[in-house]
């Protein structure tokens, strides 16, 4: 029996991912501190920043994989947050219990941030890791201790690098839903010119290829992203031309930071070969479908 337990369940990819868990025949347990509405698993109550509740889940539930998904993650906050480093040691604290209880075989969400920006593209082992936050600091220095402690262990670990995610039920303060949902108000967006290039992933994929790289015995770093890169420009007007106020873009109407890399793309070149994952959504689909649901979720008054 493949039992695995799943933090973060109620997370953006976490919501998205535990359905495909269960049809890959995983016997799911989530733990946290709030349950996943509306699937069947096993729920536990834990607080994962307590190293005594983390190692009494993982001695009762004894489970033979790991995806961990939790995170800080409060749009705008997290990326110079101290709350990064009580991740850290909760990290470590979860992924040693488990190995202690048994388990053999862990998936972790990193980071595109990890990369030293520059690059155009980011291949897994030939690009460098040098973090210019503290958030994609502190994931890299995770990597490199947990990959090391997997080595002494015998722990087969991966290490999902997630890039530009989007799609239905995303929480408010990021680009897309933030877009989508002024725009459908009728308010006016503004944004930079919109030139910079991003590696956007529609949710449903991004939950998908985490699936997959746990059921598959791919080692290490992993890029979790389509591939190709395109404007934020393009993303924001065809968000404008879904929800048909294309009047309402204010490119230019706010500067980009210096810092802000020119383009981020993955090399995914290991997740097709060697995870055999493809993405199956295409921007334009995907936008679509996130457009429509933000549209569905509007009450009637609105």
């Amino acid at each position: 029996m493949k039992r695995v337990l799943v933090t973060g369940s109620t997370g953006f990819v976490g919501r998205a991912v535990l359905p495909l868990l269960l049809e890959r025949g995983f016997d799911v347990h989530a733990v946290g501190r709030t349950a996943p509405v509306g699937h069947r698993l096993t729920f536990h109550v834990a607080d994962l920043l307590s190293p005594a509740q983390t190692s009494a889940v993982l001695a009762t539930i004894r489970p033979s994989h790991l995806l961990h998904l939790a995170w800080y993650a409060e749009p705008g906050v997290y990326w110079t947050s101290a709350k990064n480093l009580e991740w850290v040691s909760a990290s470590l604290n979860l992924v040693r219990s488990f190995a202690e209880a048994g388990g053999r075989r862990a998936v972790i969400a990193g980071t595109c941030a990890e990369y030293a920006w520059g690059s155009a593209r980011f291949h897994e082992t030939q690009s460098p890791c040098v973090p210019a936050t503290l958030y994609g600091a502190a994931k890299d220095g995770l990597r490199r201790i947990l990959e090391a402690y997997a080595a002494t262990c015998g722990l087969s670990l991966a290490w999902g690098r997630i890039f530009y995610l989007y799609g239905p039920d995303e929480r408010p303060g990021r680009l897309v839903s933030d877009a989508i949902r002024k725009l459908l108000a009728g308010e006016r967006f503004p944004t930079s010119e919109g030139l910079q290039k991003r590696d956007f992933l529609h949710i449903a994929d991004a939950a998908a290829a985490f699936a997959a790289l746990l059921d598959s015995p791919a080692e290490g770093p992993v890029n979790i992203g389509s591939g190709q890169a395109q404007s934020v420009r393009r993303l924001l007007e065809h968000i404008a031309f879904e929800t048909g106020r294309p009047d309402l873009i204010g490119f230019g109407e706010r500067p980009l930071s210096a810092s802000e890399p020119h383009a981020i793309e993955a090399d995914v070149q290991r997740l097709g070969d060697e995870v055999g994952f493809t993405p199956r959504y295409d921007l334009n689909h995907g936008l679509a479908e996130t457009v429509n649901w933000w549209r569905t979720q509007r009450r009637p008054e609105e």
